[in-house]
């Protein structure tokens, strides 16, 4: 069964809050130019931040069929350098998300 992204991404907050995880999402909202996330810097920032103990999490959430914009491969690119975990997590990985969010 197919999910949407929304309810994707509900199941992956749902997640976030019963392992106990402080976190953020970055929502875009709908303008007269299409889609926009306001901000400030670099576009293409990731979706989700998690932060737990000593972890932290910087996560994008795409359907089956989502592809990552050039914006996105690069923070990827630049944000794999830290010590941050940097995930790219669809719906077909939910036990392992599950399993990372643990």
């Amino acid at each position: 069964m197919k999910i949407t992204e929304k309810q994707f991404s509900l199941q992956v907050e749902n997640l976030l809050d019963i392992f106990h995880w402080r976190w953020t999402h970055f929502r875009p909202a709908r303008t007269e130019h299409g889609w926009r996330t306001a901000l400030s810097g670099h576009a293409g920032f990731l979706d989700y931040i998690a932060a737990k103990n000593e972890r932290l999490l910087i996560f994008e959430l795409k359907s089956e069929k989502g592809k990552l914009s050039p914006a996105q491969k690069e923070w990827i690119e630049a944000l794999e350098k830290t010590k941050a975990e940097v995930y790219i997590f669809k719906p077909e990985n939910f036990d392992e998300i599950a399993e990372i969010l643990r």
